[in-house]
This record gives structure tokens, sequence and C-alpha cells, in this order.
């Protein structure tokens, strides 16, 4: 997720979001189990997944408390 996308995601509601983050705790579950398993070809994308699920994790938690940025 790039600078950019930071700021188009500020616009979607707390209830898309959550359901973007699950949807990425899952993927990085799958990339994980895939690593384990010697088959993942490109590592990297574990943490762009954990990097995405921070910045949703912070925008949910700027939503609920009001927090200006």
């Amino acid at each position: 997720m790039k600078k950019n996308d930071f700021n188009a995601i500020k616009d979607i509601s707390v209830d898309e979001l959550s359901m973007k983050l699950k949807e990425l705790q899952e993927k990085l579950f799958k990339l994980k189990l895939h690593h384990s398993i010697g088959n993942l070809k490109n590592p990297m994308e574990i943490r762009k997944t954990k990097r995405s699920i921070a910045k949703i994790k912070t925008i949910i938690f700027i939503k609920i408390h009001r927090v200006n940025v």
C-alpha cells in the first residue's frame, strides 16, 4: 500500500475497513502457511501484507477515537 493508497483508504467507512482487514489477515495466514511449507515465491509479500494490516488498523483507530492526523 503506497502513500496515495493510504490517503485513499481514509475515506472508506470503518465497516469496509474491517472487512478489508479480515481479508488481509486471512491472506497473511495463507502466506505464512505457504512460507512454512516452502513454496512461497515472493517472501516480501508477507512484509507488504503486514504493513497494509498496520495501516488499516491505524486508520480504524483514528476514525474510532476521532484523532486528527
